[in-house]
C-alpha cells in the first residue's frame, strides 16, 4: 500500500540514506557494520531522524520490530501487552527483536517508565529497546542507565552542508511527485523549519495540493513579525492579540515564543523583562504536553498581557 504522507513514502530505508551530522551517521553505521545494536536512547529536537535512522538500521540488519507511540498508547497496560506479545513470539527472522518507543518522554515518569525499565530487564535475552525523546530529562535515571544515549545534535559547522543535503532530496521528492517548483521558495521553506526536515516535507505537501509550488507562497512562509501582535498586547486588545493567533497557525509557537524573547530590549520595559522570560518559559514548557497549541498560546499572550508592561 502507498503511503499518503510523503514523510513515510520517503522515509529513509539505510543509514547512508539518512540526513545527519558525519559523526552521528558513523556511529549508527558502525552498529549496522558490527550487527549489534545496544538499548539505545535517543535526543533531540522534534524531526531530525530519530525514529527514521532507528527503522533504518533494523531494516538494514532485518530485525523484527515494533513502533509504540508514547504519547498515543502509553498506559501501562497497552505497554505490557504490546510488549510481552511481541518479544515473547518467536523471531521470524531468528535474530533479537525490537521495540522502537516513540515520544518516551511522554510516558508517566511514577508509574509507566519504571515499568519500562522492567520490561527491559525481563526481556533482554532477545529483545534491545530503542527510545526516542525530545527532552531527555524527562527520561528517569534508571532508564538513562539502561541506555547508551545518543543526542542529535548538529555542529554548527556542518549545518549548511545537511541544509544543502536536505535541499537535493527536497527537489527530488517533488520531481518524484511530479510537482513544478520554484528553487527559492523550497529554500525558504526548508530555511524557516531546518532541521526540522518532517515539518519542512509535510509543509510542502501542503503547499503542492494543487500541483506546484512557486513565489506566490513566500508571503505567507515569511519569517513571523509580531509588531502587531505587541501593539494588540500594548493595548490590552484581547480580541485583535486572539485574531492574530488564527491568523498565523501556520507559525511554529515556539518560533513565536522566541520572537517574544529576542524582541524582549526593544518591546519591553527593561524591568519587565525578567517577568517575560519567566512567562515564557513556562509556556513554551508546556507547549510539548498540550493538546491545543493555539490555546496554550493564546493563554501565555494573555499573561504577558496582563503582567508585562511595553515601552
Amino acid at each position: 500500500m502507498e503511503h499518503i504522507l510523503w514523510v513515510e513514502k520517503y522515509r529513509p530505508q539505510t543509514v547512508d540514506e539518512c540526513i545527519l551530522p558525519s559523526e552521528l551517521k558513523a556511529t549508527f553505521q558502525q552498529f549496522v557494520d558490527n550487527k549489534s545494536i545496544p538499548n539505545l536512547l535517543l535526543s533531540g529536537s522534534a524531526g531530525t531522524g530519530k525514529t527514521s535512522v532507528a527503522k533504518a538500521m533494523l531494516r538494514e540488519l532485518r530485525c523484527d520490530f515494533i513502533v509504540i507511540n508514547g504519547s498515543m498508547r502509553g498506559n501501562i497496560d497497552t505497554l505490557r501487552n504490546e510488549i510481552q506479545n511481541f518479544a515473547s513470539a518467536v523471531s521470524l527472522t531468528g535474530g533479537r527483536k525490537y521495540v522502537i518507543l516513540d515520544e518516551a518522554d511522554y510516558l508517566n515518569p511514577q508509574s509507566t517508565q519504571p515499568a519500562l525499565r522492567n520490561f527491559m530487564e525481563e526481556f533482554s535475552k532477545n529483545c534491545g529497546f530503542i527510545l526516542t525523546c525530545n527532552y531527555r530529562n524527562r527520561i528517569i535515571d534508571p532508564l538513562h542507565s539502561r541506555c547508551s544515549t545518543i543526542e542529535f545534535t548538529i555542529p554548527g559547522g556542518e549545518k549548511p552542508k545537511l541544509a544543502a543535503d536536505f535541499f537535493k532530496r527536497v527537489k527530488q521528492i517533488l520531481t518524484d511527485e511530479e510537482i513544478n517548483y520554484n528553487d527559492k521558495v523550497v529554500a525558504e521553506v526548508i530555511s524557516k523549519h531546518f532541521p526540522d526536515f518532517r515539518r519542512v516535507l509535510n509543509q510542502l505537501q501542503r503547499y503542492a495540493a494543487n500541483g506546484t509550488i512557486d513565489s506566490g507562497l513566500l508571503a505567507s512562509i515569511s519569517d513571523v513579525s509580531i509588531d502587531s501582535l505587541v501593539d494588540y498586547l500594548k493595548e490590552k486588545n484581547f480580541t485583535k492579540m486572539r485574531r492574530w493567533v488564527g491568523e498565523n497557525l501556520d507559525n511554529d509557537p515556539q518560533a513565536i515564543f522566541r520572537k517574544l524573547y529576542d524582541s524582549s530590549n526593544k518591546y519591553v520595559k527593561h524591568e519587565h523583562i525578567p517577568k517575560l522570560v519567566m512567562i515564557l518559559a513556562e509556556y513554551q514548557y508546556k507547549a510539548a504536553f498540550v493538546a491545543d497549541p493555539e490555546v496554550n498560546l493564546v493563554a501565555c499572550l494573555t499573561e504577558i498581557m496582563i503582567d508585562v508592561d511595553f515601552n
